[in-house]
Order: structure tokens, then sequence, then C-alpha cells
């Protein structure tokens, strides 16, 4: 296993084992709350696993222990955010983070246990797919701190449980455990036996052993036709369309298909 990091924090790293990397969030004094260094390194790490072309999907995750996210570092309300200035340059920053999680060209996987809130649940809802262990408690209780989302944020809660739950959700600031999660659309998959990480890394290699070309174009399309904020125009989405027509995984795929043996794809 490899890691990666980001000059801003060493609260969050990137471990790269084969095809996979999980991009921990490490933050144990703050029960995995994320302050602004670490709001900035988000970029900076799904930029570094998307240049990479040995990493085929990507985990969101915590460090052993430690709940999936928090939400926001609070004790940085009287210093950070002190200012409407300086609230505004941070949600610009959360902003900024779930954009680079959805503009991934790799799948990304939200591996969610314990705590899911606020930013923490907008960090997962930037992410592809969700996969939760039952004792995982959601929310968004922004109506409760004052805080508001611009509609670029706000776009990921819509896509993923529709505008009337993400009325309820913040319109109320209720928490609510895995079960109504996995109602409402949230969560892909729900594992009462597993941890939420190991039932997300049987997923990631069920994706990884796919075209990673072809995931790349999917992942562009559907962000194109969610409305999503960092979707790329539909001329490039043709263009990663085409691009799959013309690689040599294509003619591996259809070879195997013929054979019929497992396709060995390289992603060009």
């Amino acid at each position: 296993m490899r890691t990666i990091r980001a000059p801003e924090t060493d609260k969050l790293r990137l471990d790269v084992e084969g095809p996979v990397a999980r991009l921990v969030i490490d933050n144990a004094p703050r029960r995995n709350a994320l302050d602004q260094a670490m709001w900035r390194a988000i970029p900076v790490l799904a930029r570094a696993a998307d240049d990479d072309p040995d990493i085929r999907v990507v985990i969101l995750t915590a460090a052993p222990g430690l709940p999936f996210c928090s939400g926001a570092d609070i004790s940085e309300f009287s210093t950070v955010r002190a200012t409407a200035q300086g609230g505004r340059a941070y949600e610009a920053a959360n902003a900024a983070a779930f954009d680079a999680l959805a503009a991934c060209g790799k799948p990304v996987i939200a591996a969610i246990s314990g705590f899911c809130l606020g930013g923490g649940m907008g960090l997962a809802a930037a992410c592809d797919m969700r996969v939760a262990s039952a004792d995982a408690q959601f929310g968004i209780p922004a109506g409760r701190l004052g805080v508001g989302y611009p509609p670029s944020s706000m776009a990921y809660v819509v896509a993923a449980v529709g505008p009337a739950a993400a009325r309820d959700l913040f319109f109320t600031a209720r928490r609510f455990g895995a079960a109504d999660a996995k109602a409402l659309g949230f969560l892909d998959r729900l594992t009462e036996t597993h941890s939420a990480l190991r039932e997300a890394e049987e997923l990631a290699g069920e994706i990884a052993a796919n075209a990673p070309l072809t995931l790349r174009a999917a992942k562009a399309a559907i962000a194109r036709v969610a409305g999503l904020p960092a979707a790329p125009d539909a001329a490039a989405c043709e263009r990663l369309a085409a691009a799959c027509f013309d690689s040599a995984d294509y003619a591996e795929g259809r070879a195997a298909f013929l054979e019929k043996r497992k396709p060995e794809f390289r992603g060009r």
C-alpha cells in the first residue's frame, strides 16, 4: 500500500492498494469534523486520485474507529467563520470539496458508519454511490446553526434524495437512521452484517474490473443529465463516449465476449 498526502493537512490521506484508493478522514480529536484546511485538501487529493492511472475507484471513508464525518468543525465558527466574509469563504471551500469529488473521473463511493452530519452528509451526497452500516446516523443541522447552503451545494443533496425529502431534511434539521436513509434513496447499499468499508471495498472491486474509459464516460454523462454543478458540457461527454470506441479496451471487451473469458482492461 502507498499513501498520498496533501500539504494542507495530515488529517486526510489517500491510501492506495491495487486499483482502489481510500480517501481517509482522520481527525480523532474532533470526531472527524472537518476544519478549513481539511476542506481545502479534499480537491487536492481528489485530483491526485483522478490523475493516477493505477486508481480506478475511490472510497471516501473514516479512519478505523471513527465516525464517517460529524460535519464542519464548529470550533472554527468563532474564528475563521466569525464574519460574513469568513463564512462565505468557508462555504466556498465546502462547495469546492463537493465539486472535486463529483468531478473526479473515477467512481467515488462513500463508506459510512457512525455520524454523517452536515457537511459530512454533503460530502457523501457528492459521491457517486453510498454504502452504510446499520449504525449510521444522518442529518443536516444547518437550520439550527444559521448556515446557508448555496444552490451549487444543495444540488447534490437534491440529486440524492429529491426536492421533497431535501425540504424535510433542511426545514426540520432532524437526525435519522440508516434505514430511513435507505428508504429515502440516499443509500445504495445498507449492510447489517459487514462494516461499511468492507461492503464498499467489495463494490469497488466489482466496479474496478470494468473498463475505466467507460466508467469515466458514464460518470460524466450521468452528471450532465442530472444537471450537477461539476458536470462536463455536452461536447466533453460526447468526446469521452467516442474515446471508448477508439480504445484498445473496446477491442479487448469484444474479444473477451466472443472467447467467453474475463476481459483485462488497461484504461486505454
